[in-house]
């Protein structure tokens, strides 16, 4: 279908990978879609794919002109294209045909800061805006991605039939809900990559652990993890990885895949964005900074490599790949208990940003509703998210997912497990910094005393910068060095 017999009822520009299958699952659904690229040959493959897939609805427009105008009044157009100055560029190529009244839906993994730009922009135009957080990568896209948007609730309710149709489907309803004003959507799909780093560094610290403390093979392991997967951990990141470990090297002919692929983390910046915004919030995250600092040093590869020769020269010896006598099943039962645990730090430092910002510009983000659309569709979906939503529910002002009587009860329970795991780990010198970054988190959060007491003294004795007591009332300044020396006054 070359081209629209009757108009669109939405329209969606960018067709790389997430564009086409989006615009596709939304004509599946059922709406009219005219599609836009600047390269036409995106928009014929579009449209070929259309065709193939059961003749869809779906309409190749090929200059932005044409495009807009194919569209339903008031218009909604998704675009999808690299974050920054592309989508400022795709913006003012397609607002000039745009009238009072339509809508830009920013699909990418924007900054929120400049989804809150655009939307000012926008609003002097009589345009209205969404920045909308899309998860779930190619196949989410395509049959059901988790879906955040944030801005004009107008602009919303315009697509809200569109949006529930195509986005994943739970138990408890599509996984899309309005977030919230301004940027809130992206912010959102912000945090929800940071959880997402912290995730998959905490289970390649497990598979790290499992393999070179337990000596198990990747037929082992992906036995594991498919049985972790009908269990507790039920996600889709244990799922994949389950699969990831039952892969064949069919380029070599031997041995499987994931030993052959370079230990280097690639990244887009959403991680980043959400350590800094920890920093500038004052909120601790450390099982994601963690993950952050695990992807820089895997970069690297050439210093590790050089490193390990120099230790090694200087009498260090490794103690990975040496497997002793291990309890194979023990092992295995306590490292998917301090998986657990340490996955549950990561999504309560996560939901806690959330909060912090949502408190700092006024958003009144729903933490168990964002739990609940990320059931779904998205690469963080697990089922224990049903259980945050829950938590959520029961107390909308709990401080911290830990404190959650059942969370705080399971947290507990699996403690001895995790720090057996963290303390073999650190005994064979294998890297787990996000489960020691979880465990530590727990222990400093949990404890009623922390030695803060002695920093603060430091901080008074060489800046005056004055304390508090835990007796009485007001703040306090020492003359330390008098006192401790014996000086008389």
């Amino acid at each position: 279908m070359a081209t629209a017999d009757a108009l669109s009822r939405i329209g969606l520009a960018g067709l790389a990978v997430m564009g086409q299958n989006l615009a596709l699952n939304i004509a599946e659904k059922g709406f009219p879609i005219s599609v836009y690229n600047r390269t036409t040959s995106k928009v014929d493959e579009t449209v070929d794919r259309a065709d193939r897939e059961g003749h869809l609805p779906l309409f190749g427009q090929y200059n932005p002109k044409d495009f807009v105008l194919s569209i339903q009044r008031p218009r909604s157009v998704i675009i999808l294209v690299k974050a920054g100055a592309p989508v400022d560029q795709t913006i003012a190529g397609l607002s000039q045909y745009m009238e009072p009244g339509d809508t830009i839906i920013d699909g990418g993994n924007e900054w929120y800061e400049n989804t809150e730009r655009r939307i000012s922009d926008a609003s002097s135009k009589g345009l209205l805006y969404l920045g909308m957080g899309v998860s779930g990568g190619e196949d989410g896209a395509r049959h059901g991605p988790s879906l955040m948007p944030g801005g004009s609730h107008r602009a919303y309710l315009n697509i809200k039939d569109i949006l529930e149709k195509v986005a994943a489907q739970v138990e408890d309803g599509p996984c899309v809900t309005y977030i919230g004003e301004g940027g809130s959507g992206n912010f959102v799909k912000m945090i929800h990559n940071g959880i997402e780093y912290g995730d998959m560094q905490l289970i390649s610290e497990a598979y790290d652990v499992l393999k070179n403390a337990g000596g198990l093979s990747n037929s082992e392991l992906a036995d594991i993890f498919a049985d972790w997967n009908r269990g507790e951990l039920e996600s889709f990141l244990i799922e994949i990885t389950a699969d990831i470990f039952q892969v064949k090297d069919f380029e070599s002919g031997h041995g499987e895949l994931v030993d052959k692929i370079l230990d280097k983390t690639g990244m887009k910046g959403t991680g980043k964005w959400t350590v800094q915004q920890a920093a500038e919030l004052s909120i601790a995250a450390p099982t994601i900074a963690a993950s952050l600092d695990s992807r820089y040093l895997s970069g690297l590869k050439d210093e590790r490599e050089a490193a390990a020769e120099i230790f090694k020269g200087q009498g260090f010896k490794e103690e990975i790949n040496n497997v002793g006598v291990v309890d194979k099943k023990r092992l295995i039962d306590d490292v998917r208990q301090a998986l657990y645990a340490s996955k549950i730090c990561s999504y309560a430092q996560g939901m806690n940003l959330l909060r912090a910002k949502s408190v700092e510009k006024g958003w009144n983000l729903n933490l168990g509703e964002l739990a609940r659309i990320w059931k779904g569709g998205c690469i963080i979906r697990a089922v224990f998210l049903d259980r945050i939503k829950k938590a959520y529910q029961r107390n909308p002002a709990l401080a911290n997912l830990l404190v959650d009587p059942e969370f705080a009860r399971e947290m507990v329970q699996r403690q001895a497990a995790w720090r057996r795991v963290v303390g073999l780990a650190i005994q064979k010198g294998i890297s787990v910094p996000g489960m020691s970054a979880s465990l530590q988190y727990f222990d400093t959060y949990r404890r009623a005393r922390l030695p803060a007491n002695l920093v603060q003294a430091q901080r008074d004795y060489f800046g005056a910068h004055t304390y508090e007591r835990i007796d009485r009332p007001g703040s306090y300044h020492t003359e330390w060095s008098k006192l401790a020396r014996g000086a008389t006054v």
